[in-house]
C-alpha cells in the first residue's frame, strides 16, 4: 500500500503534540537556574530550595499522569481528534499561567495544568497516529511522535541558552510563553485533520472511516483492494469485539490482553530505567563530573548533546518497519549498557571522589586526567544515540499498536501513565545517586540495560509488519516469544487465526 502525502502531513502534523511535550519539560532545566526567576518565585531570595525545585519540576510530572489517564475515556466518547484539540488547549492554559506567574504558587499550578495536557498528548497522539498509518510503515510515523519531542528539547534548550544573560524577567518569560505557539497551531489545525478510522467504524460511521482510509492510502480511491481489505479486517475486528462486549478495564487483565498490559507497561518503565531523563536533564552536572569544568562548555557540550538526539531518532523512522520492534531494542538497549557501564567503570577508576564539606554531598573530579573526561563524555553521547533510535521511539511504537480496538484507548492510557510514574520516581533518586554513589550510578543504568535487553529478547513477540487487528494472533504464541519467532512467519502464511490465541478465547480459559 503506498502511503499519500496526506498520510505523511496528518502525521507530522498530529505529532506538534510531541514538540510541546519536549519542550514543555525541556525547558524547566534552564528556567530553574535563572536568577530573575528565581528571584520572582522566591520574594527576593537568590536561591530557590530542593523542595522549591522538586516540586516545580514534580507537578508536571504528577499532571501527565493524571492527563494520560484522563485520556482514555476522552479517546473513547469524543474521539482521539478532538482529545488532541482539547489537550492542547488545557496545554496553553498551563504555558499562560506559567509565562504570567508573578509567584511561586502560581508557576506550580500553571505547571500542574500543562502536566495535564502533556500527558494527554503523550497518549493520545501515539495511538492517533497507530490507528491512522498502514501496517507497512505504522513504525515510521509513531516514530514521528518521538522526533518532534526530541526537537522540541533540543529547541528548548537553546532557547534558554540564549535568554539566560537577560537580566529582566524575560529571561524566563520568554522561554516559557514560545511554547503557546507550537500548541495554538495544533489545536487549530488538528479540526483539519480526519478522524481516525478505527474510532469511526467502532462508532458505526462506516462510510467515513472508508473514505478516510481511501484519502490517506490509496488517493481517494475506496475500491484500492487494500483499503478494502483493511477496511473489512476492521469491520470483522469491531464486530466479533461486539458480540463478547469487551470495554472495560477488566478485560485489561483476562487472556492475552494481559500478556500485552505487562509487556505495554513494562517497556514504557524500561524506557525511564535507561536513564535517559536523567541523563539529559542534569547534563551539565554529568559532563562537569566528566572534567568540562567551564560553564560555556558545559553549555555547549549539552547543546550537542540535544542535537545528536535528534538526529539518531531519524534512524527508526528510516529503518524500523525494517529491522523490526525486537532488533532495535535489543540493539538499543545493548548500546547504551556498555556506553554507562564503560563510563562509569573509567569515571570509577579514574577520578577523584571527594566530600565537599560546604554541600555534605560527594562529588566527583576528573581534571587531572584529559582522556578520561574526554572518553565518559563520548560514552554519555553513544548512550544519547542508542537510545535515540531505539527505545525512545519504540517507547511509544510498541504500546499503542498492541491492544484491541475497543480496549485500545485504556490500555495505551496505563501504560503511558507507567511511563510519568517512573519519570517522576527516577527524577527524585538519582539526584541522590549522583551525590551519594557518584560513578555508581552509571554502573547502575548501565545494568538496567542489560536486564531489559534480556528481557525483551524472551518476551517480546515482533509486531512489524502486521495490522493492528492482527495483535491477537501476534501474542497467541507461547509466554517466551523467542521461540516463536521463527514461527510466526509461516502462522501468518498459513493464515492462521486459531481463535483459541484471541482475546475472547483467552478470556472463557481464564
Amino acid at each position: 500500500m503506498a502511503p499519500t502525502s496526506q498520510l505523511y502531513i496528518a502525521c507530522s502534523f498530529a505529532a506538534i503534540g510531541g514538540f510541546c511535550f519536549g519542550y514543555d519539560t525541556g525547558v524547566i532545566s534552564g528556567v530553574l537556574t535563572m536568577e530573575p526567576f528565581i528571584r520572582t518565585m522566591t520574594g527576593g531570595n537568590n536561591f530557590l530550595t530542593a523542595t522549591q525545585t522538586s516540586v516545580i519540576t514534580g507537578l508536571l510530572l504528577a499532571g501527565c499522569f493524571v492527563g494520560s489517564l484522563l485520556a482514555a475515556p476522552l479517546c473513547e466518547k469524543l474521539s482521539r481528534k478532538y482529545t488532541i484539540i482539547i489537550a492542547s488547549v488545557v496545554f496553553n492554559i498551563g504555558a499562560a499561567i506559567q509565562t504570567a506567574a508573578k509567584n511561586y504558587g502560581m508557576m506550580v499550578g500553571g505547571r500542574f495544568v500543562a502536566g495535564l495536557g502533556v500527558g494527554c498528548l503523550s497518549m493520545a497522539v501515539p495511538l492517533y497516529l497507530s490507528e491512522l498509518a498502514p501496517k507497512e510503515i505504522r513504525g515510521r510515523l509513531i516514530s514521528l511522535q518521538q522526533l518532534a519531542i526530541t526537537i522540541g528539547i533540543m529547541v528548548a534548550f537553546w532557547v534558554g541558552a540564549g535568554t539566560q544573560y537577560i537580566t529582566s524577567d524575560a529571561s524566563w518569560r520568554i522561554p516559557l510563553g514560545i511554547q503557546i505557539a507550537p500548541a495554538a497551531v495544533l489545536m487549530l489545525g488538528t479540526i483539519f485533520l480526519p478522524f481516525s478510522p478505527r474510532w469511526l467504524v467502532n462508532k458505526g460511521r462506516n462510510e467515513e472511516a472508508l473514505a478516510v482510509l481511501a484519502r490517506l492510502h490509496s488517493k481517494g480511491d475506496q475500491t484500492n483492494p487494500e483499503v478494502v481489505a483493511e477496511y473489512e479486517e476492521i469491520l470483522a475486528q469491531v464486530e466479533h469485539e461486539r458480540t463478547v462486549s469487551v470495554s472495560s478495564y477488566s478485560e485489561l487483565f483476562k487472556g492475552t490482553v494481559r500478556k500485552r498490559l505487562i509487556l505495554g507497561i513494562l517497556i514504557q518503565i524500561f524506557q525511564q530505567f535507561t536513564g535517559i531523563n536523567s541523563i539529559m536533564y542534569y547534563a551539565p552536572t554529568i559532563f562537569q563530573q566528566a572534567g568540562v569544568a567551564d560553564k560555556a562548555a558545559s553549555l555547549i557540550a549539552s547543546g550537542v548533546n540535544g542535537v545528536l538526539n535528534v538526529l539518531s531518532t531519524i534512524i527508526p523512522i528510516l529503518y524500523l518497519d525494517r529491522l523490526g520492534r525486537r532488533v532495535v531494542l535489543i540493539s538499543g538497549a545493548c548500546v547504551m549498557g556498555a556506553a554507562m557501564l564503560l563510563c562509569g567503570i573509567v569515571m570509577g577508576a579514574t577520578a577523584r571522589v571527594y566530600k565537599n564539606e560546604e554541600t555534605d554531598q560527594m562529588e566527583v573530579d576528573m581534571s587531572g586526567n584529559t582522556a578520561a573526561s574526554y572518553f565518559c563524555i563520548v560514552m554519555v553521547y553513544f548512550f544519547v544515540a542508542g537510545f535515540a533510535y531505539s527505545w525512545g521511539p519504540c517507547g511509544w511504537v510498541y504500546p499503542a499498536e498492541i491492544y484491541p480496538l475497543s480496549i485500545r484507548a485504556k490500555g495505551t492510557s496505563i501504560t503511558t501513565a507507567a511511563n510519568w510514574l517512573m519519570n517522576f520516581v527516577i527524577s527524585l533518586f538519582v539526584p541522590v545517586m549522583l551525590t551519594t554513589i557518584t560513578w555508581g550510578t552509571y554502573v547502575f543504568f548501565g545494568c538496567c540495560c542489560a536486564v531489559m535487553a534480556v528481557t525483551v529478547y524472551l518476551f517480546y513477540p515482533e509486531t512489524k509488519g502486521r495490522s493492528l487487528e492482527e495483535m491477537d494472533i501476534v501474542f497467541s504464541g507461547p509466554i517466551l516469544a523467542y521461540k516463536d519467532v521463527k514461527n510466526a512467519e509461516s502462522k501468518f502464511q498459513r493464515g492462521y487465526a486459531n481463535k483459541e490465541g484471541s482475546l475472547h478465547e483467552e478470556k472463557e480459559q481464564v
